[in-house]
């Protein structure tokens, strides 16, 4: 293969390179392509001890190796900011689907795992074993949903932890308006 052919293929790896280190940053690739940018690297030194004759030749390496250069220190500083988790690169973090202190809606009856994440938020400060277990925990949720419904005509009830004199309490708020919550 001769210098400009090389270099040509050269050139389709480095914007093969780019794509895929878009695709990394999108998360469709669980690793950056380093397989890919070491084969380009090792390629780029083989032309570079080739002595290349052409000034067209020169010219055109030198510019994919700016190419290349630019493209490193630019993913090198995306990746280093993704592991700091800071930036607009940072991947989010995955939202918790129950949150008991900003509040747990329940509709009908109650969901187990909205129960359970209640449940562990309310012993979760104090040092000692508590005092009832799961099931009484959710036939006590049922009972105050079913009063809570009965008294204010509401579907939906909110219910959070709330820290209170040092103390988690459980908090219940009836939603009046479906816009709500």
């Amino acid at each position: 293969m001769n210098a400009s052919a090389s270099i040509d293929q050269l050139e389709r790896m480095v914007r093969d390179l780019r794509i895929e280190y878009e695709r990394f940053f999108n998360g469709a690739l669980e690793l950056p392509p380093e397989a890919l940018r070491t084969e380009i690297q090792v390629e780029l030194r083989r032309l570079r001890n080739a002595n290349l004759k052409g000034v067209e030749d020169n010219f055109r390496l030198s510019n994919l190796e700016a190419k290349l250069n630019s493209l490193n220190e630019l993913s090198g500083r995306r990746i280093r900011a993704q592991e700091e988790g800071r930036g607009a690169f940072a991947r989010p973090e995955p939202r918790v689907r129950h949150d008991p202190q900003r509040g747990v809606v329940l509709d009908g009856a109650a969901e187990p795992a909205a129960v359970e994440a209640l449940y562990q938020r309310l012993h979760q400060s104090s040092g000692n074993r508590p005092r009832f277990d799961l099931d009484s925990f959710r036939s006590y949720l049922d009972r105050q949903l079913g009063a809570i419904r009965e008294k204010t005509g509401a579907r939906r009830v909110v219910f959070r932890i709330a820290e209170e004199e040092g103390k988690m309490k459980l908090k219940a708020r009836p939603l009046l308006d479906d816009r709500e919550g």
